[in-house]
C-alpha cells in the first residue's frame, strides 16, 4: 500500500498554508494519524487516488472545511461521516457511491455538494440533482442535507416504533409472567391447603381409630358373658345355707325316717318285734317330751350359739 509519505517525504512539505494536497498520490489508504497532526490543513485534497474506503477514525478530522475525494473508487462513507461539522464544501465526483450514511444529516455547514456520476439510488440521485455550475451545487448540498434529516427522522421513527414495540411486547411479556407466577402461587397455595386438610383427616382418623380400639376391650369385657351364655342369662349363685338349714334339712331327714319306721311298727305286723317294741317305747317318750318343750327348746339354744 503507498502512502503520502512515501512519494513526496514529509506532508508538512505539501502544507500551503491551510491547503494540503495528496492528489495523484497513487494512495490506497488515508494518512490519518499525520492529517491528525496538521489542524492547520482545514482544505485536504484527496482526488485521483484508489482510495476504495475511509477508515472511522478519518471522521475524527473535524477540522475540515473543504474536501474533495473526487475520482476514487469509494463505495460507501463512513457510518459517523456526520461528525465532520465543519465541512463546507465535499467533492465525491466520479465514484462508486450508492447511498448516503444517515449521520450525512448532521453536516449542519455544508454548503456545496457534488455526486455526480456516482450509482447513486434513484430517490437520492434524483434529490442531488446536477452539479454543473455554483449554484446547483449549492443547491444539491441543500437538498441533500434536507432529505437526509428526512431519512434520519424517519429512522429515529422506526427506531422509536421499535422500541415501542420491543417495550409492549416486554410488558405483555411481563404480564404474562406476572399472571403465571400468580398461578403457579395459587396453585401451590391450594396444593398446600389441600395437602393441610388430607392430613388433618388422616390425623382426625388415626384418632378415631385409637378411640375405637381403646372402647373395644371394654365393650368386649361387658358383652363377653352374652356371647359365651348364647340366648339365655346366667342365673346368680345360689345362697349358701345356714348351718341351722342344714341341721332342719337333716332333723326333718330323721324324722322322716323315724315317722316311716313308727308307722312301720305301729300299724304293721311288725309292731310285734323286739325292734318295733323299742321304737314304740321311743316314740312314746319322744311324744311326751316335745309336749314339754324340752328337745325344741334345746334346738333353739345350740342354733342361737352357733
Amino acid at each position: 500500500m503507498t502512502k503520502a509519505g512515501s512519494k513526496g517525504g514529509n506532508l508538512r512539505d505539501k502544507l500551503d498554508g491551510n491547503e494540503l494536497d495528496l492528489s495523484l498520490s497513487d494512495l490506497n489508504e488515508v494518512p490519518v494519524k499525520e492529517l491528525a497532526a496538521l489542524p492547520k490543513a482545514t482544505i485536504l485534497d484527496l482526488s485521483c487516488n484508489k482510495l476504495t474506503t475511509l477508515p472511522s477514525d478519518f471522521c475524527g478530522l473535524t477540522h475540515l472545511v473543504k474536501l474533495d475525494l473526487s475520482k476514487n473508487k469509494l463505495r460507501q462513507l463512513p457510518a459517523d461521516f456526520g461528525r465532520l461539522v465543519n465541512l463546507q464544501h465535499l467533492d465525491l465526483l466520479n465514484n462508486r457511491l450508492v447511498t448516503l450514511p444517515v449521520s450525512f444529516a448532521q453536516l449542519k455547514s455544508l454548503k456545496w455538494l457534488d455526486l455526480k456520476d456516482n450509482p447513486l439510488d434513484p430517490v437520492l440521485a434524483k434529490v442531488a440533482g446536477d452539479c454543473l455550475d455554483e449554484k446547483q451545487c449549492k443547491q444539491c448540498a441543500n437538498k441533500v442535507l434536507q432529505h437526509m434529516k428526512a431519512v434520519q427522522a424517519e429512522q429515529e421513527r422506526e427506531r422509536q416504533r421499535r422500541l415501542e414495540t420491543d417495550r409492549e411486547a416486554e410488558k405483555k411479556w411481563e404480564a404474562k409472567q406476572r399472571a403465571k407466577e400468580a398461578q403457579e402461587r395459587e396453585l401451590r397455595k391450594r396444593e398446600k391447603a389441600e395437602e393441610k386438610e388430607r392430613r388433618r383427616k388422616e390425623y382426625d382418623a388415626l384418632k378415631a381409630a385409637k378411640r375405637e380400639q381403646e372402647k373395644k376391650p371394654k365393650k368386649e369385657t361387658n358383652q363377653a358373658p352374652k356371647s359365651k351364655s348364647g340366648s339365655r342369662p346366667r342365673k346368680p349363685p345360689p345362697r349358701k345355707h345356714t348351718r341351722s338349714w342344714a341341721v332342719l334339712k337333716l332333723l326333718l331327714l330323721l324324722l322322716l325316717c323315724v315317722a316311716g319306721g313308727l308307722v312301720a311298727c305301729r300299724v304293721t305286723e311288725l309292731q310285734q318285734q323286739p325292734l318295733c317294741t323299742s321304737v314304740n317305747t321311743i316314740y312314746d317318750n319322744a311324744v311326751r317330751g316335745l309336749r314339754s318343750h324340752d328337745i325344741l327348746q334345746w334346738v333353739l339354744q345350740t342354733d342361737s350359739q352357733q
